[in-house]
C-alpha cells in the first residue's frame, strides 16, 4: 500500500499523507515509471487555470512547486490529482502488477497517492491544457492498478480516456441493475449525465445506453456542447442549463425526459452541482458524483433538505474491467471518439 513512502503525518495511507517519498530506489514489491505524460484532473486543472487567471506560466509554476513539496501531485484546494503514463524501467521481484521492464502504461491510480519527481522543469508545458509532457519518474505499489498502452491507440488518447474511465464502468453497472429490476413492459430506465459533452460525460452516455438506458439526456451549459453533443449521437436529447442552478438544472433534466430520471451521473469539474442533481433524480433513483470538484457533505445535507430519497454513490475509479470496457466504447462508438479527438486538438 505504500506505507514506507509516507514522510509526513505518520500512520496515514499515501493518498492522505502531506509528503511522499519519492526516491527512485525500489522496493522488491514496487515499479518505477519513466514519466513521460501527466493528465491532470479536469476539478484541479480548473482550480489552478483559474486562480491564475489563465496564466500558464504561473500554472506551470505552481504544479512544479505541488510536486517538489509534496512528492505528488496533489492540489491542495481540490485534493485531486490525475494519472500518467511512461514506461517501465524497474519492476520488483515480488511485485504482483505482472509489468515488465520496456512496457508504455498508463497508471489507473491517482496522482495523490503517486511517489512523484519531475525532472525537466516541465518546459514542454505551456500550463494551459489538462495534458503535461514532461521527464522524471513515479513509484507503484503492489496495491496500485496499471494498464499496458494498447498499440491501435495514440498514446494522449489513450491517456485521456483512461484518465476517467472508472466512469462509465460504474454508469453502466448501476444502469444494468436498474434494467434487470424493472418489469417487463415496465418504463424504460432514464439517465441524465450533467456535462455530457466532456470526457467522463461522453463516456457515461455511451455506456448507460450499452447498458440497456431506454432514454438519455446529455446536459451541457454552453450551445458549442450542444451542437458537439447532438452531432456525436449518444444520447436521445441534449438539454441545456448551468448545473449551479439547482432549479434550471431540475427543469432541464424533467422537461427533456418527462419525468425525473432514475440514474443522474455528475460529470463536470466546477463545485456546486450537488443540489441540482438530487432535484434532477426520481425518488428511489440514484446519483453518481464523479467531479472531485463535488461537495459531498453539500450533497448529504442538500438531499436531507430537500426531503429526497435518492441513493448518492461516489466514483472511487476503479471498477474491475474498467479500462478495458472504456477502450471498447472508443473503438466501437464513433460518436465518443470524434469529440475526445476534437477535444485532443482544441488543447
Amino acid at each position: 500500500m505504500g506505507l514506507h513512502r509516507v514522510v509526513e503525518p505518520a500512520g496515514v495511507l499515501p493518498q492522505a499523507a502531506w509528503r511522499l517519498d519519492a526516491r527512485p530506489e525500489i522496493a522488491a514489491n514496487e515499479v518505477r515509471i519513466r514519466v513521460e505524460r501527466l493528465n491532470l484532473d479536469a476539478a484541479s486543472f480548473r482550480q489552478l487555470f483559474d486562480k491564475h487567471g489563465g496564466d500558464g506560466d504561473a500554472v506551470r509554476a505552481e504544479v512544479l512547486e505541488i510536486i517538489s513539496a509534496r512528492g505528488k501531485m496533489q492540489n491542495p484546494v481540490t485534493g485531486s490529482g490525475g494519472m500518467l503514463i511512461g514506461t517501465v524501467e524497474e519492476a520488483g521481484r515480488r511485485s504482483p502488477l505482472g509489468l515488465k521492464s520496456g512496457e508504455r502504461v498508463a497508471t489507473l491510480v491517482s496522482l495523490t497517492l503517486t511517489p512523484l519527481v519531475v525532472t525537466d522543469g516541465l518546459a514542454r508545458w505551456d500550463g494551459r491544457s489538462e495534458q503535461v509532457p514532461c521527464d522524471g519518474w513515479a513509484i507503484l505499489f503492489a496495491r496500485s492498478v496499471a494498464a499496458v498502452l494498447p498499440e491501435d491507440l495514440d498514446p494522449q488518447l489513450s491517456l485521456a480516456v483512461l484518465d476517467v474511465c472508472g466512469a462509465p464502468a460504474l454508469t453502466a453497472r448501476v444502469v444494468s441493475r436498474y434494467v434487470a429490476e424493472r418489469a417487463v413492459g415496465g418504463p424504460p430506465v432514464t439517465v441524465a449525465v450533467i456535462g455530457g459533452a466532456g470526457k467522463s460525460g461522453s463516456l457515461s452516455l455511451a455506456a448507460a445506453r450499452q447498458a440497456g438506458a431506454g432514454r438519455t439526456v446529455g446536459v451541457v451549459p454552453v450551445a458549442a456542447e450542444r451542437d458537439a453533443l447532438t452531432a456525436a449521437g449518444l444520447c436521445d436529447a441534449v438539454a441545456m442549463a448551468d448545473a449551479r442552478d439547482p432549479v434550471a438544472l431540475s427543469t432541464a433534466v424533467t422537461s427533456t425526459l418527462g419525468i425525473p430520471a432514475d440514474v443522474t451521473v455528475v460529470c463536470v469539474d466546477v463545485p456546486g452541482c450537488e443540489h441540482g442533481a438530487v432535484l434532477a433524480t426520481a425518488d428511489g433513483g440514484t446519483v453518481i458524483f464523479f467531479s472531485m470538484a463535488t461537495s459531498f457533505s453539500a450533497a448529504a445535507l442538500g438531499a436531507e433538505g430537500l426531503a429526497a430519497d435518492v441513493t448518492m454513490l461516489v466514483g472511487n475509479g476503479y471498477v474491475p474491467g474498467h479500462a478495458e470496457l472504456a477502450l471498447g466504447l472508443l473503438r466501437g462508438d464513433p460518436g465518443v471518439r470524434g469529440l475526445f479527438e476534437a477535444r485532443l486538438a482544441a488543447d
